[in-house]
């Protein structure tokens, strides 16, 4: 456990998204125990231990699907029937005819990296932004100009510096790709500072100005409130996304012929080639049975 825990701290820190998966029950008989856990990464690589390879195949393909919608899930693998383990939401029940007996409760949670604001200026109104940003749990780096700070990966880049570096700061922020650039001013001269910079048309609906709902803000949290309103609404309901490099495609799914039970393809997944045909298998037994 202490060994998964500085795992996840790594790759926290590293802004690699995850699975933590924990067994929170275990029924004999089965190699597992309640306690165990692992870390899956997001090409379906496994670190610990959740059971043996049977388990582990069902244990990965579950939690690869929860890492995709982004949700946790109560995973209930079985041997035989699923009775008395209802499908709900959050919960899920896998039978896996591989399993010699007992059964395998584990608790998956993703866990993906917060999304990363970058808010320019030292002014009241980019203070009051990083202090709510801090309570919705976004990533935020505070900087006076994006000279030598460059948002690569940021969410959302929002320019409160009241008149300084501008510009620069909005052309830095669509340079990396930001697909969301809110500048803190008001609706004349926003336009009077985007009509100086010779944007392109996607580039100019990227900028957000005025930014933020109107709430009718009048003090500088609450112009904070309007602003990250827009931008959580930006997530939530139009997708807004960071730009990320490609990620690697998620690991190809087969069935196993024997067994039938679904198994992710990887370099360590069982496998042989029959009539130039290429099988993959859940275990090696299986293989060679």
């Amino acid at each position: 456990m202490h060994r998964m825990t500085a795992r996840a701290t790594e790759l926290l820190a590293e802004r690699v998204p995850f699975v933590h998966a924990t067994v929170v029950r275990a029924q004999s008989p089965t190699s597992a125990r309640a306690g165990d856990d692992a870390i899956i990464l997001s090409d379906g690589t496994i670190e610990g231990f959740v059971g043996g390879q049977c388990a582990e195949q069902s244990v990965r393909t579950a939690a690869l699907d929860a890492l995709g919608r982004g949700e946790s899930l109560l995973l209930r693998v079985l041997p035989g029937g699923g009775e008395g383990f209802p499908e709900l939401p959050g919960a899920k029940v896998v039978l896996n005819p591989c399993l010699s007996g007992g059964a395998l409760e584990v608790f998956l949670e993703p866990m993906v990296p917060p999304p990363v604001l970058y808010i320019v200026g030292e002014t009241p109104i980019a203070d009051a932004v990083a202090a709510l940003a801090e309570s919705l749990g976004f990533a935020f780096a505070a900087v006076r100009s994006l000279e030598g700070n460059r948002p690569e990966g940021a969410v959302a880049v929002i320019v409160a510096s009241h008149g300084r570096e501008e510009p620069e700061s909005i052309r830095a922020a669509l340079d990396a790709d930001v697909r969301f650039v809110g500048l803190v001013a008001s609706g004349r001269r926003g336009e009077a500072v985007l009509g100086g910079m010779d944007l392109t048309k996607p580039e100019r609906e990227r900028v957000h100005t005025p930014v933020g709902l109107d709430i009718g803000a009048r003090t500088a949290a609450e112009v904070a409130l309007s602003i990250m309103a827009s931008v959580v609404r930006a997530i939530r309901i139009e997708g807004l996304t960071a730009p990320t490099t490609p990620a690697p495609p998620p690991p190809r799914q087969a069935v196993d012929p024997v067994c039938g039970m679904e198994v992710a393809v990887g370099p360590d997944t069982p496998h042989r080639t029959i009539e130039g045909v290429e099988q993959w298998y859940c275990s090696a037994e299986c293989r060679d049975h």
